[in-house]
């Protein structure tokens, strides 16, 4: 157990995170974003408490996320979660009681998590922050996380008008080895569990191209991360979107292409993000656009 301490305030203990944390927990995750999104003229990344429920639920019931909370004076003030489900850990969300800050709760979740992914020897552990928020990518350089990717969430109308040749449908348990394969050669590690996780939801859709695949999503959104050959595939699998789930996707500005493209096509910036990691790193050898956890 960590524990920290500040001048006139009781020690901030860290345990892990139980199914019976969840409505505490969700309601700070969306107390948090919600204050510091505010702040900065942003809407929130979670729109209710309920949403945040349910990511919270999932998540500490998940066996392949380890969680833990922050208590102080025997109260709940925050919680962090570590994405196990592949060769590369994800941190995240990580969210302190607005009325706690500054008490040192941030920085003793960080370090819970990334002591659980040096223990698990992962190879590289990673994160998405809000760019916009200075004092957590300070946090986070501290702790020896690199900036790996200016990002941008994208929110807008459904476009449609899938590109002539391609075809896009939902992806299946059959589908698992080539979107593996897919991933691999794209970031050298493969992203299975969050693919079946996300089969098993009925959200993973893939497109094929000359009879066979060339790029797969879990879900175009702000969970979700795709790969593809071309960016040509990647826009198939965004234009086939219904809707892009929470407050949109995110998308490496870096690849002005595709990001022109969205632009072209109705689709607004919502706020800047900024992917950092700590370790083990493989330059993308292909468009990607990656989750809210890395």
């Amino acid at each position: 157990m960590a524990t920290s301490t500040r001048r006139h305030e009781a020690p901030v203990s860290i345990r892990n995170a139980t199914v019976a944390d969840v409505e505490a927990c969700a309601r700070i995750c969306y107390d948090a974003f919600t204050a510091i999104n505010k702040e900065y003229n942003f809407p929130p990344d979670f729109p209710s408490v309920q949403v945040a429920q349910e990511v919270m639920k999932f998540m500490f019931s998940h066996p392949k996320f380890y969680c833990v909370v922050a208590e102080q004076d025997g109260k709940v003030i925050g919680s962090n979660c570590l994405d196990e489900r592949t060769a590369v850990a994800g941190v995240g969300p990580i969210t302190v009681d607005p009325t706690a800050q500054n008490s040192g709760a941030g920085r003793q979740l960080m370090l819970a998590v990334m002591e659980r992914a040096a223990a698990q020897k992962f190879a590289s552990t990673r994160l998405v922050q809000a760019a916009f928020h200075s004092r957590s990518m300070s946090l986070y350089a501290k702790l020896g996380f690199d900036v790996k990717e200016p990002l941008v969430v994208l929110q807008g109308p459904k476009i449609g008008n899938i590109p002539a040749g391609y075809s896009v449908r939902k992806a299946t348990g059959a589908d698992l080895n080539a979107c593996d394969g897919l991933c691999r050669r794209i970031h050298g590690h493969d992203r299975s569990n969050e693919m079946a996780d996300a089969i098993a939801f009925g959200s993973a859709t893939l497109v094929e191209r000359d009879g066979r695949l060339t790029g797969c999503t879990s879900i175009i959104g702000f969970f979700g991360f795709a790969v593809a050959e071309s960016n040509s595939d990647l826009q198939a699998l965004i234009a086939a979107a219904e809707m892009f789930a929470g407050p949109g996707f995110l998308l490496p500005t870096r690849n002005t292409e595709l990001f022109r493209w969205c632009l072209r096509n109705g689709l607004r910036v919502v706020e800047p993000m900024t992917l950092m990691s700590l370790g083990l790193y493989n330059e993308p050898a292909g468009p990607f656009m990656p989750s809210i956890s890395f």
